[in-house]
């Protein structure tokens, strides 16, 4: 297989897996079950960071093993349309651990989680527009 035919096979690969979480993002955040708020806003930090990581791939770049939203966004070797400040970040990042265990955090609102999926989903629609096209499924 040419080099351009894997790269782009495991550009495929991240983004059916960062679909796979937007999809739970926005399945769970529409249940408007405010126990559910912490799964909502972990698959949308996963979204997000599974769709940087492909940019990475597509540009033949290193994909560190890092869920911190920040350092992606400062691997990417072109910026995005969509802007998330270092605050939105490091508050998206956080969901990538801490809401998945017990701890001494506060419960996440409904507020929150549409927060969350609405920055996975600016992510999602500025990084698809960069992916060449022959990356991405059919009836994403």
């Amino acid at each position: 297989m040419p080099p351009r035919e894997r790269i782009v096979r495991v550009i495929k690969e991240w983004v059916a897996k960062a679909e796979s979480d937007y999809r739970a993002a926005t399945y769970l955040f529409a249940m408007k079950n405010a126990t559910t708020y912490d799964a909502v806003c972990f698959h949308a930090q996963q979204c997000v960071e599974k769709y940087l990581k492909s940019i990475l791939v597509d540009h033949s770049l290193p994909v560190p093993k890092t869920h911190d939203i920040g350092k992606l966004f400062g691997l990417l070797p072109d910026p995005l349309t969509v802007r998330l400040t270092p605050e939105q970040m490091q508050w998206l990042t956080a969901f990538a651990t801490d809401s998945r265990y017990p701890g001494d955090w506060d419960p996440i609102d409904t507020q929150e989680a549409a927060e969350a999926v609405n920055m996975a989903g600016g992510v999602r629609e500025a990084v698809r527009s960069v992916l060449p096209k022959d990356a991405l499924q059919e009836g994403e």
